[in-house]
């Protein structure tokens, strides 16, 4: 293993260098089919579910004969993103061939977008966790189809390093892609980690918004390679860059930037060089490690698919895509955050847990904004995280907001609550249908509740006597005494009354 890199402390870098950022991101679109055949493209658990080599056509293989075909509805969702991220839409787009060596690519080349892409010229807003909006510029999105996928078989990190044999699943390959080229980022400073951050949240809400993609970094939905490169205080030239690949989590994607930044700066400071090539992250260790010389355009021999026509959108397509936009994330969160109340700490609880639409859904189904921020962050979000899941493959918005009008009706307590939670995450039903299957509703029948009083007073003969004598804080000893006997289903408002009541004869 390469001894780990020596590291310049963060901030000492940034008064040393500048530091300057560019982005790229693939989204996969989420099409029924694929970008250039009728190969079924389904959505993430059906896919990873997908035996390898079962999602496939000849174009895919790149089989002699096999001639691709433009999937539309890609095209039409390439048009909206563009336009979400504020872009210039070509009247006429071209596909070409990208060449190098693809061991996953049947046809041993990629038609993406080149000189002629869909999108031109735009930028996005990006908010802060303090609320600063920072301005990125965009410089193009384009159309482009995935690679396969390789698995090394017979090494023990499962790298192609000391592998035996590689396996090559060509189920992704084909899929549609927008790459997403942001301009120079320059002007981010010490925040240009959490720029970083905040640009890939900020695309993943838009494709979200606009339903073109289920966007899930860990899935691979969304993939961010992050340029970075330092160039000395006071200096115009621009320095070496270096591009981080396939970063697959918001916190990842900041941490791989700032730790270029010290990595680099700690080499240019003891007079060495950065080498212009692809970098892999490490979650594990929270390093990167050299990958490949990275390549310029001319490098791959970029020429014009001559299987495929210019795209050229109609411009009533175009306005038509243009007035169905959704609102701009940036604008839809202020909006929620002023219409649920929220303080812009538990607005950011919200965000930061990507809750924001189950949060936005539970509220639709009936539950309060206050109520809706407690289940998601809370209960639900910890049994999420015990489980490695996302909060919202537990349990629908719905029974979230059923659950809690069980609670608003008296049904439940919260203890209560928290059970039923459970058996609906365990695939027991409804919250109803567990609260009756469980026995679990509150009981507020008198006859139950005075039974159970009487059975405390007698255990506890002295407590009734503090009660009349003024000391009515003693009555928590016998409420406290019927809820342990009734197994936290006793209804605790209505025993308080019935203990005042019996104290008042």
């Amino acid at each position: 293993m390469a001894a780990a890199a020596k590291l310049m402390d963060f901030d000492k870098a940034l008064e040393l260098f500048e530091p300057v950022l560019g982005f790229e991101v693939h989204v996969e679109l989420n099409t029924n089919t694929k970008m250039f055949s009728d190969a079924p493209n389904p959505a993430n658990e059906a896919y990873h579910a997908a035996e390898p080599n079962t999602l496939i056509a000849p174009v895919d293989l790149g089989l002699p004969g096999s001639l691709p075909v433009v999937n539309e509805t890609a095209v039409r969702s390439s048009i909206s993103l563009g336009l979400a991220l504020g872009c210039s839409i070509a009247e006429s787009s071209r596909f070409a061939r990208k060449n190098y060596f693809y061991p996953d690519l049947g046809k041993n080349y990629q038609i993406s977008q080149y000189d002629e892409p869909i999108a031109f010229e735009g930028s996005v807003e990006v908010e802060l966790e303090d609320g600063t909006i920072v301005t990125i510029p965009i410089e193009r999105a384009h159309m482009e189809e995935d690679a396969g996928k390789l698995t090394h078989m017979g090494g023990s990190t499962g790298r192609i390093q000391g592998a035996e044999y590689s396996l090559v699943d060509y189920n992704r390959a084909g899929v549609p892609l927008v790459e997403i080229v942001t301009k120079t980022i320059f002007g981010t400073e010490h925040r240009a980690p959490e720029v970083a951050k905040a640009y890939v949240a900020a695309i993943r809400d838009i494709v979200r918004g606009l339903g073109i993609s289920e966007a899930r970094l860990e899935r691979g939905n969304l993939r961010c390679d992050a340029n970075v490169s330092l160039r000395p205080r006071g200096q115009e030239k621009l320095g070496t860059r270096t591009e981080t690949k396939n970063v697959n989590s918001m916190r990842s994607v900041e941490r791989a930037v700032r730790y270029e930044i010290q990595r680099q700066a700690q080499i240019l400071a003891d007079g060495g060089t950065i080498i212009q090539e692809t970098r892999h992250w490490h979650e594990d260790t929270g390093t990167t490690s050299p990958g490949r010389p990275k390549s310029d355009a001319d490098d791959y021999r970029y020429f014009p698919e001559p299987d495929l026509l210019p795209v050229q959108p109609a411009a009533e397509l175009i306005e038509e895509l243009r007035a169905a936009l959704p609102e701009q994330p940036v604008a839809r969160r202020r909006r929620l955050m002023a219409e649920w109340g929220f303080t812009p700490l538990e607005f950011q609880d919200v965000r930061n847990g990507g809750l924001l639409e189950v949060v936005e859904a539970t509220i639709a189904a009936g539950a309060t904004p206050a109520t809706a921020r407690k289940w998601w962050t809370g209960e639900i979000s910890r049994l999420a995280n015990a489980q490695e899941k996302d909060a919202a493959e537990l349990i629908s918005p719905e029974n979230v907001a059923a659950l809690q009008k069980l609670v608003d009706e008296g049904t439940l307590t919260d203890k209560l609550a928290r059970q039923v939670l459970e058996g609906v995450i365990a695939g027991e039903g409804t919250p109803q249908e567990v609260v009756d299957a469980r026995g679990l509703a509150v009981v507020s029948d008198d006859g139950a509740l005075i039974a159970a009083i009487d059975e405390a007073l007698a255990a506890q003969p002295d407590v009734m006597a503090k009660i009349q004598d003024g000391k009515v804080q003693a009555a928590g000893a016998i409420i406290g005494a019927v809820m342990k006997a009734m197994k936290g289903q006793a209804d605790a408002a209505r025993v308080r009354e019935l203990i005042l009541e019996r104290a008042a004869e």
